[in-house]
């Protein structure tokens, strides 16, 4: 049994944020070269795709659970 249910949104988001600092990350360390700017369309758009996911995975959570009596439970 989980511990905890599965957030793929938090998922998602947590990726991106890592993405972007590992973006940063070779930048300070002189790896490559990127704009600063670039970071800023990565992390807006990662955020709303989590916050889509989320979204969607909520509704799906509470489609499932809506037809579920406390018989069904036990």
């Amino acid at each position: 049994m989980l511990r905890h249910e599965f957030q793929p949104g938090k998922l998602i988001a947590g990726l991106v944020l890592v993405l972007a600092g590992i973006l940063y990350a070779g930048d300070a360390g002189s790896a490559w070269q990127i704009p600063w700017f670039v970071v800023i369309p990565l992390v807006t758009g990662g955020l709303c795709l989590a916050g889509l996911v989320a979204l969607l995975t909520g509704r799906v959570r509470r489609r499932r659970q809506g037809g579920r009596t406390g018989a069904d439970l036990a």
